[in-house]
């Protein structure tokens, strides 16, 4: 079993929010950037750290059947941006505001549809009542962070957008692919909790880095790298 694959299955959500706790979160101000926030929802089950996400529905304006956290753009009403997740979730799961505790944040995320990021990371309870707007979420997707971590799943490859180059991030698990800001996201959150295993993980990048350059994969998926329809 490979070191961080062990290390998560052991991981409690204390652990999670004393990891997230040690380092200093650096926000991201830039004019023209709409503010927009996300949940990364965490749960034990049978002793063991969940992290669900969410497979976005066939109706939705942008990014069709894409893997997402729940969450959305920031409305003034909410006024800040802890309660716009929050909203958010609620509307998209069901999932109830009283039932999540927030127990960190991550790093900001801009994006390139102008959108700029604030992941919070909550413990949610487990089992659930979920109910899903099908509007919005075809379905729920439970992954255990155990799995997240396994070397083969991840690969990685770069995109060329105003000039500039960026990484860009694939996490294929089961039958979905993760992808897009939400990979980053994915990839920042277990880097921030599993700090012991970071030579490990960068062994992880570079076996899973792709060789290939200007992919017309990527370019086509390039949207990816925003909120979607938020």
């Amino acid at each position: 079993m490979e070191p961080l694959v062990k290390q998560a299955k052991g991981t409690t959500i204390e652990a999670v929010r004393a990891a997230l706790a040690r380092h200093e979160r650096r926000p991201f101000k830039r004019d023209g950037l709409r503010p927009a926030a996300v949940l990364l929802p965490l749960y034990e089950r049978e002793g063991e750290l969940f992290l669900l996400l969410t497979l976005r529905s066939q109706e939705v304006a942008h990014h069709k059947g894409q893997i997402s956290f729940p969450g959305g753009a920031f409305d003034p009403q909410d006024g800040d941006l802890e309660r716009t997740v929050l909203r958010e979730c609620r509307e998209e799961t069901g999932l109830r505001p009283e039932d999540v505790r927030i127990v960190g944040m991550l790093d900001d995320c801009p994006t390139i549809s102008d959108f700029t990021v604030t992941p919070f990371v909550g413990f949610i309870p487990h089992p659930y009542p979920f109910t899903l707007c099908a509007a919005e979420v075809a379905q729920l997707i439970e992954a255990p962070l155990a799995e997240l971590l396994r070397p083969e799943i991840f690969r990685e490859d770069r995109l060329t957008w105003r000039g500039k180059t960026h990484p860009v991030y694939f996490y294929d698990f089961g039958a979905h692919t993760i992808w897009g800001v939400t990979a980053h996201i994915l990839k920042q959150f277990l880097e921030r909790v599993f700090p012991r295993g970071l030579d490990s993980y960068a062994a992880l990048y570079g076996r899973g880095r792709s060789k290939g350059k200007g992919s017309p994969l990527l370019y086509r998926h390039g949207e990816g790298l925003d909120p979607g329809d938020r």
